[in-house]
């Protein structure tokens, strides 16, 4: 008698395995236990994520040019890149460790330099961060709440802004979001090795944006201390470790670096003594919190183009639109997700996930609101997340407890409803230019959520009424960070130095305590015509004493986000008031007078003709003059003495001397914001020297009709000449 055999069922590609679904089902469907809409859910919104933040996005053009020049020149060089250098011949770097250069570059040196392949690499790190924040989420909250909490992180108005830009913000957002998720799954195993992994990733953080990755560290040893299990010595061994491995992370390149001799690695931008270490403490440290950057370069309080510090920040006419939104309901929903854990376990991960992204809120929100230094819009990209996992974690919370606790709990989701939509709505009316129509629509919305919800809470009838409640609250409070991502996706407008989200919103009285910010005469955010200014007009405020407002964009575009000219502790010419777009340098130059913009294009294809080997083709005083010409020049070498304020040390006496001599370096653009903008003794002796041993280039060498090297029509700008001078080996 003959048996036969069958064969095992098959489980390669596509094929379900027995009484399951195949990789390929799960892929787009989910798990089996997984409610049937929660994949498709997801999808849905990784592809909204993608649409807003990559759409459109050639139209930016080279961003901000400060790193688009970083990023350019560390594809000529391998050093370049390492360091993290403003130019590829080495001479100075820039005000950040490199790693978000280094994503950019790996782009640029496989697909070749331009705005898609530049900025696509952030683009991707706004779309994984979503999709992290989603699974860290829905480990502990289930996938309501993940889908909540993705959908917020996704259209928050100064997330889109700044995953379309080439600032390392988003590259920081994703290596803290993944940390975050490491750390939650090391609370949940009690093993050692997520944790180590959790610290190593903040160790990249601090590698792309230094003291700043550091302030999620406060949330994640509070819920890893008090719900990880295992008894408190494991626990502190555990730390320990991590905290071992956070500072190899950390600390590497750093290390590497200021181990390297002076005279043979670039000058450490933005610092005052020339090492990385000085960079950390300083100017991406202590500096941001105390607004003292002090030190050789004369940068006295950093400027603040976020409002007056204050409690109130965050709520102000220029930072809420971009943030603050959802921050009424995600406080209520912590505070009430924590009571609603009550007497849970101590290993709960649930309360767990409430004190991770609670403490994250709380000291983002601290340190942002009274941080006195140098501080930007964008920056506050890092509160998205914990707004965007509490929201979702505390909403789908308050909405059971609405359902099935006592009469008590049936009005705090109402309240947190009501109070988020009173402020949408605030938030909406502070600008007479933008969808007129939105905000009583938002108003409609959130009282029918509430009525729906009471009536299916105490009515006789359900069922629906709860899910149709639901929804409504969730568009009433997206609405409006919705409306501001689709306008910034959608605007024609590019980013630049200081990108921010939605429509002008007036001169920035700050709302809760926040303050006026600025005196009269400018728009926060305003993008007339294609440009994207975010400043105000007129000086005041948290403005240095004499700082200018930017003129418009008489060059050819605008907007790289400074004043236009420079006062009080602000060295001369350090902050310009407008950077040229790609039309502007199409049309001959690209730039502008005061230290920011490049230079005519007769003057680079004189330059180019005559740099004879040199390694820089010109000298001037800052990074961001010397960003525009290395731009310009499709990645030559240029110097920015004064690094990207201006007033870096960088530029001695004798190392000029020294590149003159050596023919490393042959013209030297003075004046007008050029060289000699700041640095203190250091450029001032170097400007002195050139003026007094070097030959002025007269201008019509190079065919041009006046002693100005920039190309530019506004008459404030062509005040302010430049002199190229040629010094002879």
């Amino acid at each position: 008698m003959s048996v036969h055999v069958s064969s095992p069922p098959a489980t390669g590609v596509g094929h379900a395995r027995p009484g399951g679904r195949s990789w390929l089902q799960r892929l787009f469907l989910g798990r089996e236990q997984a409610p049937r809409w929660a994949r498709p859910a997801l999808w849905g919104i990784l592809l909204l994520a993608t649409a807003v933040y990559v759409y459109g996005l050639g139209q930016n053009g080279n961003a901000n040019s400060y790193y688009s020049a970083a990023v350019l020149s560390g594809t000529k060089s391998w050093s370049a890149m390492f360091f993290g250098s403003l130019d590829s011949g080495n001479f100075i770097t820039v005000d950040k460790p490199p790693f978000a250069l280094w994503l950019m570059e790996l782009s640029c040196r496989a697909f070749g330099f331009g705005t898609w392949q530049m900025l696509l690499p952030i683009a991707a790190c706004g779309i994984a961060s979503v999709g992290i924040l989603y699974s860290a989420v829905r480990r502990s909250f289930g996938h309501a709440a993940a889908t909540v909490a993705g959908l917020v992180l996704a259209l928050t108005p100064i997330t889109v802004a700044i995953t379309r830009d080439n600032n390392p913000d988003p590259v920081l957002v994703l290596l803290s979001v993944a940390a975050a998720w490491f750390c939650l799954e090391a609370i949940r195993s009690g093993k050692l090795l997520p944790l180590v992994w959790s610290a190593v990733l903040v160790g990249f953080a601090f590698n792309t944006k230094m003291l700043q990755a550091y302030i999620v560290l406060p949330a994640f040893f509070l819920a890893y201390g008090f719900a990880a299990r295992g008894g408190v010595l494991k626990r502190v061994r555990n730390v320990l470790v991590a905290g071992v491995a956070l500072t190899v992370s950390s600390g590497w390149w750093m290390v590497v670096v200021d181990s390297i001799p002076a005279s043979d690695r670039p000058f450490i931008g933005s610092s005052t003594k020339n090492t990385v270490w000085d960079l950390v403490t300083g100017y991406n440290g202590l500096a941001r919190i105390t607004g003292n950057n002090g030190g050789a370069g004369g940068v006295g309080v950093g400027a603040n183009f976020g409002g007056a510090s204050g409690v109130g920040r965050l709520f102000n006419d220029i930072l809420g639109g971009q943030i603050s939104w959802l921050i009424p309901f995600a406080a209520i929903a912590l505070v009430a997700g924590i009571v609603l854990r009550g007497r849970r376990p101590r290993t709960d991960m649930q309360r767990a996930g409430y004190l991770l992204w609670g403490g994250w809120l709380l000291v983002h929100y601290v340190t942002f609101s009274f941080a006195s230094g140098t501080f930007h819009p964008y920056y506050t990209t890092m509160l998205a997340p914990s707004i965007a996992a509490l929201a979702g974690a505390g909403g789908t919370a308050l909405l059971r407890a609405f359902r099935s606790r006592s009469v008590a709990w049936v009005w705090v989701l109402p309240l947190a409803i009501v109070v988020s939509a009173v402020w949408a709505v605030v938030l909406l009316r502070r600008t007479t230019t933008f969808d007129a129509w939105l905000w009583p629509t938002i108003a409609v919305l959130a009282v029918a959520a509430v009525v729906f919800l009471l009536v299916g809470r105490f009515g006789k009838i359900s069922g629906r009424l709860f899910t149709v409640g639901a929804v409504a609250a969730l568009v009433a409070l997206l609405a409006g960070p919705a409306s501001y991502a689709a306008e910034t996706a959608t605007a024609g407008s590019t980013q630049g130095v200081n990108p921010t989200a939605g429509p002008s919103t007036g001169g920035g009285m700050g709302g809760f305590g926040g303050g006026r910010s600025f005196a009269a005469g400018g728009r926060s955010g305003e993008r007339p015509g294609g440009t994207q200014g975010g400043f105000p007009g007129g000086a005041g405020g948290q403005l240095p004493s004499g700082a200018r407002g930017a003129s418009g964009g008489a060059s050819g575009g605008s907007g790289q986000g400074f004043p236009g000219g420079a006062g009080g502790g602000l060295p001369t010419g350090a902050m310009p008031g407008a950077g040229g777009t790609a039309a502007g340098r199409a049309a001959g130059g690209g730039g502008i007078g005061g230290g920011r913009g490049g230079v005519s294009t007769a003057l680079l294809n004189y330059l180019e003709a005559h740099q004879n080997g040199a390694t820089w083709i010109v000298a001037t005083s800052s990074a961001q003059s010397a960003a525009e010409i290395i731009l310009q020049s499709g990645g030559k070498a240029a110097i920015g003495m004064g690094g990207f304020t201006g007033s870096d040390p960088a530029m001695s006496l004798a190392q000029i001397k020294e590149y003159i001599a050596s023919g490393k370096l042959h013209y030297v653009l003075v004046g007008g914001g050029g060289m000699g903008g700041g640095g203190g003794q250091a450029n001032a002796a170097a400007t002195a020297y050139v003026q007094s041993s070097c030959t002025v280039v007269s201008p019509s060498a190079y065919g041009a009709s006046s002693t100005s090297t920039t190309s530019t029509s506004s008459t404030a700008d062509t005040a302010s000449t430049q002199k190229l001078y040629y010094c002879k080996s």
